[in-house]
């Protein structure tokens, strides 16, 4: 089941909304009558269920410290029958990133709830929540400046945005049944994901071999010496070109990242912090000393290698 990340300024209602969804979800399960839906189970996770303190962001050790525990508490709840509302200020694109692979390769969907509250408006809300000693929540207001500074808002053209749904502050209800189509669907069977998966069975005899772990080779070959005189001028020219192509990419977008590169065997996705030149020659060498000692047909070394290179940043 789906991992639903809501992301928002702070004192966006968020919490709210996360809430309104988990009581929407929950009878749905609750009043359907496939049988399927009786094991679906529905968890919120966010800073209060884990105990995190809104003060840590004012240090960023702490901040990264915090991020990485509900990295975990995601990763532990992610599951096939489990749909996970990830309740938080989700600002850094990295971040989500990361939570979208994560939920890519336990094979679910993911899609991103923006909570589309103007900033004016949450000040009010942090400043009210501030001032109520009877209420928990609110961030001190040189924290809240910072957020709102640093927030980085979600765009449903990239792939870890994407579906993205905004929900503006004027609306009672978030788009549920949009939300449950998308992530759910009406068959009820979950929206499945294909992983890059690093290990692809092409080679068959009299038996078929299984695959190999996710960050093994990622084509079985029998283990003989290459018998084609050229298949290491093959091996080092081929991903020397496609290192040439991701270098040309990188130069022509400064500051991107997380980006696709088309090629005819495949696409490349880029990680979001920009590759450099030693990390994608180290990279490189992995790949062709795991390959050497095998023959790959030509047009399987490209191919390969451009499954190889995505696996490495999932």
């Amino acid at each position: 089941m789906p991992l639903i990340l809501l992301s928002g300024y702070p004192s966006s209602g968020k919490t709210h909304r996360a809430q309104q969804l988990l009581s929407d979800f929950v009878t749905r399960i609750a009043s359907s009558s496939n049988l399927r839906h009786a094991r679906f189970t529905v968890t919120h996770i966010n800073d209060q269920s884990l105990g995190l303190s809104r003060d840590l962001y004012r240090d960023a050790k702490a901040e990264k410290d915090a991020r990485a525990t509900v990295y975990s508490a995601v990763k532990r709840a992610l599951g096939r029958e489990c749909i996970v509302l990830c309740d938080g200020l989700n600002y850094i694109k990295g971040f989500r990133y990361q939570m979208y692979c994560e939920a890519k390769a336990v094979g679910t969907g993911s899609c991103v709830v923006h909570v589309g509250t103007p900033i004016s408006r949450c000040r009010e809300i942090n400043a009210r929540l501030l001032a109520d000693s009877t209420v928990t929540g609110g961030y001190a207001e040189d924290v809240f400046e910072n957020l709102v500074f640093r927030y980085e808002e979600p765009n449903g053209m990239a792939r870890w945005d994407s579906p993205l749904f905004t929900v503006p502050y004027e609306d009672d209800n978030p788009p549920s049944e949009a939300i449950w189509e998308a992530m759910v669907g009406s068959d009820s069977k979950g929206k499945v994901v294909k992983p890059n998966l690093a290990t692809v069975l092409v080679w068959h005899l009299s038996w078929s071999l299984k695959l190999l772990h996710t960050h093994q080779l990622t084509h079985l070959q029998p283990q003989t010496p290459a018998t084609e005189s050229d298949y290491l001028y093959e091996l080092d020219r081929t991903t020397q070109d496609i290192l040439q192509t991701i270098v040309i990419w990188q130069n022509d977008h400064p500051g991107e990242g997380g980006g696709e590169i088309n090629l005819a065997e495949g696409t490349l996705e880029l990680p979001v912090r920009p590759l450099s030149l030693p990390q994608l020659q180290r990279l490189r060498r992995q790949y062709i000393g795991l390959n050497r000692q095998r023959t790959l047909a030509r047009n399987r070394i490209r191919e390969n290698f451009v499954a190889y290179f995505n696996n490495s940043f999932q």
